[in-house]
């Protein structure tokens, strides 16, 4: 089963949870976490784990050949992301723009257009007993985060079996990074907080979640600090709430030191043994 940790916003507790709810799923089974953030992971803060290896990742992206171009043009009308320009007499590739559709090389009556791998960034597997941990970081300069997260979930699910729980610590928002994670899960928690930014991107999460087709539920994290709007807006629109877990200055302070919150704040740990039961139910 493939679970997103999602939010509508950045800051409202999405690697908590995560972090904590793999760490805790791991004590009897087989877990799986991945840092889907490529733009800024930040799991490994909180993962105490064993590097196992470091994949160097690639996206293809055309090269051109000027001995074999007539100049035709061709390529600049079927790139539909203006990733090719024709300058005077040579072809102009904007790698930051190319998406790695193979449009222009596979439509090159003369073969001037080869796609061939362009580093992109990193991928490291990490292993601590039962939780493998996977992080995807984009090389600075990067634009175009999506081909790594879709790499890095194409290898997640041919190095684990189907049977493993995989926990996706999502991008925060709602443009195409969280799109490419949440496309790929079964179920996605959205994790937000009871403020009126909070409820804000709260209804936009909400919004791209039922445009995917994806069953979901919320988390509300620091609750008590805002008002109960978000919970008025879940019964209104017959979101279910998952869990509830209390704003706490002891959380704060074990998150900046880079801890694991699960073994250290008891109203915290049961708020996730909820969360387990929760999953728990959707598995059956």
């Amino acid at each position: 089963m493939k679970i997103a940790i999602a939010s509508g916003k950045g800051g409202t507790g999405k690697t908590t949870v995560s972090t904590n709810l793999a760490y805790h799923l791991s004590k009897t089974k087989p877990v799986v976490l991945v840092d889907l953030d490529v733009e800024e992971p930040n799991s490994l803060l909180f993962v105490k784990a064993e590097l196992n290896k470091i994949y160097i990742k690639t996206r293809q992206v055309p090269q051109w050949i000027a001995e074999k171009c007539t100049l035709c043009g061709d390529c600049v009308k079927n790139c539909n992301f203006n990733a090719i320009a024709k300058v005077a007499k040579e072809i102009v590739v904007f790698p930051q723009l190319c998406h790695s559709c193979y449009a222009c090389s596979e439509l090159c009556k003369f073969n001037a257009l080869p796609m061939i791998g362009n580093p992109m960034g990193v991928m490291q597997t990490f292993k601590s007993e039962n939780l493998h941990f996977i992080e995807s970081k984009l090389d600075i300069g990067q634009e175009l985060a999506v081909p790594l997260i879709a790499q890095t979930i194409e290898f997640v699910e041919k190095e684990f079996d189907r049977n493993i729980i995989k926990i996706f610590d999502s991008p925060p928002g709602t443009s195409c990074p969280v799109i490419e994670t949440l496309k790929n899960s079964d179920f996605v928690f959205l994790v937000t907080e009871p403020t009126p930014f909070g409820l804000n991107d709260l209804k936009l999460a909400v919004e791209t979640v039922r445009k995917l087709g994806k069953n979901f539920a919320v988390i509300i994290n620091r609750n008590g600090i805002g008002n109960n709007e978000v919970e008025k807006y879940c019964d209104k629109e017959k979101i279910s709430i998952a869990a509830k877990i209390p704003n706490s200055r002891q959380v704060a302070e074990l998150y900046s030191a880079g801890e694991l919150l699960i073994d250290k704040v008891p109203e915290f740990f049961e708020q996730i043994k909820i969360i387990e039961q929760f999953i728990s139910k959707i598995k059956d």
